[in-house]
Formats: structure tokens, sequence, C-alpha cells
């Protein structure tokens, strides 16, 4: 297996966050103040064109999307987006938060058949639906700063997280601070059996060498590939 970064054995995820139909940029995880998204990489902030543009710009095989007005206003999924961002982007495989919190929600959405559904701390009342899914679902384990978002059995108990594992450092998605190390390696050692991947302050290729380095699973991205640190034109030189 290569295991060069962009490639099967360290995944580079890149991330959408929808918020009224359309793709908003993230900062410092204060989701009120999120705008509609500017970026080099496509035209308007509609999902389908954003979601191409990122999967132009780097070489990924699974996209991640958190659904804003699910998570924050208990919406409905936003299946028009998800289903334009699938339409864009054939073979790509969505990782999709959209603040599962009952087993009801999760089977409809499973149903429709429009991507992996994340389960994010965050919106969990007890560890029940975690434990039903298993590895059917994506684990989010939400924090901002020093606070743990949701249930603190989700976050004591390693042994109620399914094999893939996403650390959601919200204060730092967007921030250009960096992955925060030294969290991940001491989730890395109470859970060495499961597949890590960070997600928020990732700023270019130094910072996926080095949680590579720390044997992270993969990282999710969104902020790098729309300034241009991160593109297709340095995924070669990441091995």
């Amino acid at each position: 297996m290569d295991h060069r970064i962009g490639r099967p054995g360290f995944a580079v995820i890149p991330v959408l966050d929808l918020r009224g139909g359309r793709v908003v940029r993230a900062r410092r995880g204060e989701r009120s103040s999120y705008a509609p998204i500017e970026t080099p990489l496509a035209k308007g902030s509609a999902p389908a064109a954003v979601a191409r543009g990122l999967v132009d710009a780097w070489p990924a095989g699974i996209l991640y999307v958190a659904d804003l007005d699910a998570i924050i206003d208990r919406a409905a999924p936003d299946l028009r987006a998800l289903e334009a961002i699938a339409r864009a982007c054939p073979g790509i495989a969505l990782w999709i938060d959209a603040g599962f919190a009952e087993h009801a929600g999760v089977a409809a959405f499973l149903a429709a058949g429009l991507g992996r559904p994340v389960i994010g701390s965050e919106s969990q009342a007890d560890a029940g639906l975690v434990t039903r899914l298993g590895d059917r679902a994506v684990f989010s384990l939400d924090t901002r700063g020093a606070e743990r978002l949701g249930p603190a059995a989700l976050h004591d108990d390693p042994s109620l997280w399914p094999p893939e594992v996403i650390a959601m450092t919200l204060a730092q998605v967007g921030a250009g601070a960096g992955p925060d190390l030294a969290a991940l390696g001491a989730l890395r050692v109470r859970a060495p059996d499961r597949r890590l991947y960070a997600a928020g302050g990732v700023r270019g290729p130094d910072d996926l060498r080095a949680l590579r380095a720390a044997g992270i699973a993969g990282a999710l991205v969104a902020s790098a590939l729309h300034d241009g640190t991160l593109s297709r034109a340095t995924a070669p030189d990441l091995a």
C-alpha cells in the first residue's frame, strides 16, 4: 500500500460546511458568524460547485459535509444539497454530520443512500446511538477549547467508540493555529486500535506530515485548500 499523504494510508478529507443551502467559511467554530464562502476553487457558494472545486484541488476519496442547519437548528438534513454534491463528485464517498441524535433519523438517512453518517458527541444525550451503530457510522469526538461537548461517557470511555473517530477541535477550525498534536497523541494512547482523524487547524503540508508521523489516520481540511497552501501540486511532494 502507498502510504504517501493523499493516498491510501493517510486520508486528506476536504470539508464543506452547509448553512441555508450554501457553503459557508468556518472561523474558530463560531458557527453563528459563518458567511457564504468566497473561494478561488468555485464560482459562488453553491454546494455542488464548491465540492467539485475541492475534489479538483486535491486527490480526495472522501468529502466531509457538516449540515449546520441540522446540527444547530435540528432541521432535517438538506438532502437537496447532499444530492447535488453526490452528483458533482461521482465515486467520492460522503461523510455527513447532520446532527444525528436518534436512530430513526439515521435509518432514514442511510435509506437515502447519500453517504455515511457522522455521529457528533455534541448532538448526543447518551452513548446509545454511537454504540448501536458501530462501524456503520463515524464518531466525532467534539471539543471547543477545554470544553468537552456531549455526554462525559463518550469522552471518557474509548470502548464505546467505533473503529473510526474524528477528533473535532472546534476552536481551531479555520483558525490557522495548527492541529493540537498533544491532545491527538493522548487520544492515540487511549485508543490505539482506532483510526483517528484530526479536524481543525491544518495549515499546510508540514502539519500533514506531523499528523502522519504521530500515527493519525487522516485530517479534515478546508481553509488550507481554499487558501491554496494545499493543492494537487503539493500532494506528490508529501511522500
